[in-house]
């Protein structure tokens, strides 16, 4: 065993000094979360450059406009044909009660829609001190739309808003992301008792993790100050932090608890695991940490932002379980295994061979070519779909409707379109050319009256900057957003309306923005960024393969694997939320498309994550062609003595991945489902199927490097020492 590693020598401190290794991991966590309380979160402003509707919102700042919060007050009738007079005396009712209360600037006269079964009354509130809390804005309002709606039983008075929306998502998707998270920890728990059959061995895992999610969350808030946050990016922290500091954990526990039933002590068993486990969750945590790093070259805001709390997460983890891990294990020695879950742990103990994976094995060892041919063709098959996939934002109609707010919010998108899906026009232009800029748009809005992708509802007036020089005016589609009825809208307005009338004002700058405009160009941007990022992804990966197996081949082989892993997740992706027949099963409403950030973000998780399985395969079977066992009998060896470790490090994987594609937002969904199904396959059909093809076809050409690699490789081979003599014949636990 080769002392002199890193990993070796940081365990054998951990386990002879382990209160102090406990007491400095304790201090270093508590530091970090206290490092993130104090600093506090920098939250991002989303800027980055994807297109034109990056230069529409640079021209809107720089006409510094007010953008105060506006609530619509929506009267209509809940059946039949609108009272009018009923209406519009509400509305009076309604202007008078905003206007007493105190955080409304101004309420607008009613108007009613075009067809005359509407009325509505905006809202504008004053300007929030910095940290306000918008909820406590928003709710004397909806008191007051609830009591005018008593008032009059039979009109429908409902409130809509920025405000009044977000209250209510925040309150249903707040209570759903609780929910999740709080369900993942007995679902891994429970997965845990299972791998292991005892209480504490299945606790420290799951105890490790969350002290590294804990630490990672603080860290990243300071970070945030150097690369801002977005929302979800704890929630990215708690998926990847679960899901690679329990793998960590449970490698190198596993690895230690063989060794002790081989009849090792309890340092010498931290050693080996140390030497071995320690060493691929090294190389497995560097593969994650640099397939994250990838996410920066995408310069966008959400990503970078992701990079930072995976990386985070993932390197606290790693430290984790080089350096506490060693000392837990050491202190605890066999109280690991206490208390025992008596049947599973009977299972978990067994020492009979196992029969399961010999099975699945049995056709890549007996005929690896046929076996090779067919797994490939079906996963292959499983990828198709990709080939079709459409990229999309999730818009405001694909949130849920459960909430009263979001079916008010389809009312009054349908009687006013102008406050549903509208292009933004911004225009900026010389002062002295502020008559030309207000005809061209005035021109602009008579064109689109009689053309059936747009909407006028009286709603539409422009705004004007102080300095006359920004001009920006919403232009409606009656059409959802992620409909191509609305692009065809962007596109018309784009490329035909905006240049024959703005487009002619002398010195005039202009853009399109909006909803629209932000899911096209953004999909456009994640097109062109992702060859970028898989190909860094690729290279140092490889690079990162080459220099801890000494082998061309195993990185290549690496490679290709997880490009299979990735392509059939992509696959399942799209021919399950780009259709219709699994939304009763998955209680979603297809919007035909897959969400645009999630491709590139999915490729760099699952390329990371999935690293940690085959790091892990393939150093058992490079130990086993080190001790000279020929390549077949290695592969079977190296993949059934890992199968147990493998297939409880993907089950919590997967069960947590799972609980995430049960949340009620599309993206969350799709994310959870994208990684649930490619760690299935990549545990199960990869690994146990098309890995051992390929090494078994490839024979000794497996370790085959060119002879500045090949040279250094026997330094580098450490051959762990022999168990004791009574105990040696002894099969791995679990």
């Amino acid at each position: 065993m080769a002392r002199g590693q890193i990993t070796v020598r940081a365990a054998r401190w951990s386990a002879t000094h382990p209160w102090r290794a406990i007491a400095m991991w304790v201090v270093v966590v508590a530091a970090c979360f206290a490092l993130g309380s104090m600093t506090g979160t920098k939250e991002s402003k989303n800027e980055g450059d994807i297109g034109e509707v990056t230069r529409a919102d640079n021209i809107v700042k720089s006409g510094n406009f007010d953008d105060p919060d506006v609530e619509s007050v929506l009267i209509t009738a809940p059946s039949g044909q609108l009272d009018q007079a009923a209406a519009n005396k509400a509305a009076g009712v309604v202007i008078q009660r905003m206007r007493a209360l105190g955080g409304v600037a101004e309420v607008a006269q009613p108007m009613p829609s075009p067809n005359k079964e509407a009325v509505i009354v905006r809202v504008t509130l004053k300007d929030a001190a910095e940290g306000a809390d918008s909820d406590a804005r928003v709710q004397p309002l909806l008191d007051t739309t609830a009591q005018v709606q008593k008032q009059y039983p039979d009109l429908r008075i409902e409130e809509v808003g920025g405000l009044s929306i977000d209250k209510a998502l925040s309150e249903t998707l707040g209570k759903d992301f609780k929910r999740a998270e709080m369900f993942s920890l007995p679902v891994t728990l429970a997965i845990l008792l299972i791998a292991f059959g005892a209480l504490i061995a299945a606790s420290v895992p799951l105890l490790l993790a969350l002290s590294a999610v804990a630490a990672a969350i603080g860290l990243a808030a300071a970070a945030s100050h150097l690369v801002p946050a977005v929302d979800a990016v704890n929630s990215v922290i708690l998926l990847i932090g679960m899901a690679v500091g329990v793998d960590y954990s449970l490698f190198y526990l596993r690895r230690e608890r063989e060794e002790r039933a081989k009849g090792r002590g309890h340092v010498d068993a931290v050693e080996i695991a140390a030497a071995t486990s320690g060493h691929a969750v090294v190389v497995s945590g560097t593969a994650v940490i640099i397939s994250m790093a990838g996410l920066f070259l995408a310069r966008d805001a959400v990503f970078s932002s992701f990079a930072v709390g995976s990386i985070l997460v993932v390197a606290v983890a790693v430290v984790g379980s080089l350096t506490v891990l060693p000392a837990v294990l050491a202190k605890l020695g066999r109280w690991v295994d206490r208390p025992r879950i008596p049947l599973l742990w009977r299972l978990t103990a067994s020492k009979g061979q196992p029969r399961f994976w010999p099975t699945v094995l049995k056709p890549a060892l007996k005929h690896p070519i046929a076996t090779l041919l067919v797994a490939v063709t079906a996963l292959l098959a499983v990828a198709s779909p990709a080939l079709g996939m459409q990229l999309k934002f999730p818009g405001t109609e694909d949130l849920p409707r459960t909430t009263s707010v979001m079916k008010a919010y389809d009312r009054l998108t349908a009687a006013f379109p102008s406050t549903g899906t509208s292009h933004e026009v911004a225009v900026r232009a010389p002062a002295n050319q502020a008559p030309a800029v207000k005809a061209a748009l005035a021109d602009l809005m008579q064109r689109t009256k009689d053309d059936k992708l747009f909407a006028a509802d009286g709603l539409e007036e422009p705004r004007v900057s102080k300095d006359g020089t920004v001009t920006t005016l919403e232009v409606a589609t009656p059409y959802e957003g992620g409909s191509q009825q609305a692009r065809d809208s962007l596109t018309k307005l784009r490329k035909e309306l905006m240049p024959e009338t703005v487009g002619k004002v002398p010195g005039v700058e202009y853009a399109v923005g909006g909803f629209v405009a932000a899911d096209v160009d953004y999909a456009a941007h994640t097109r062109d960024k992702l060859p970028l990022v898989i190909g860094f992804v690729l290279l140092l990966t490889m690079i990162v393969m080459m220099v801890t197996f000494r082998s061309v081949v195993v990185a290549v082989t690496a490679i290709g694997l997880n490009l299979l892993s990735a392509g059939a997740a992509y696959g399942v992706v799209t021919a399950v939320f780009q259709n219709t027949w699994a939304e009763g099963l998955l209680h979603f409403r297809s919007n035909g498309a897959v969400v645009s950030w999630l491709p590139l973000f999915l490729f760099v998780v699952l390329f990371g994550l999935s690293m940690d399985y085959h790091v892990f395969v393939v150093s058992r079977i490079r130990e086993a062609v080190q001790r000279g066992v020929p390549t077949r009998q290695a592969v079977a060896e190296g993949i059934t003595g890992s199968a147990g470790v493998v297939t409880s490090a993907a089950a919590v994987m997967i069960g947590v991945f799972a609980v995430f594609a049960t949340l009620s937002t599309l993206d969350m969904k799709q994310l959870g489902v994208g990684l649930a199904v490619a760690i299935l396959i990549d545990a199960t059909i990869i690994r146990a199927v098309v890995l051992p093809s390929v090494m078994i076809l490839l024979g000794d050409a497996n370790w085959w490097a060119p002879r500045w690699l090949r040279g250094k490789r026997a330094k580098h081979a450490s051959p762990l020492p022999p168990a004791p003599e009574e105990e040696r014949e002894l099969t791995p636990v679990g």
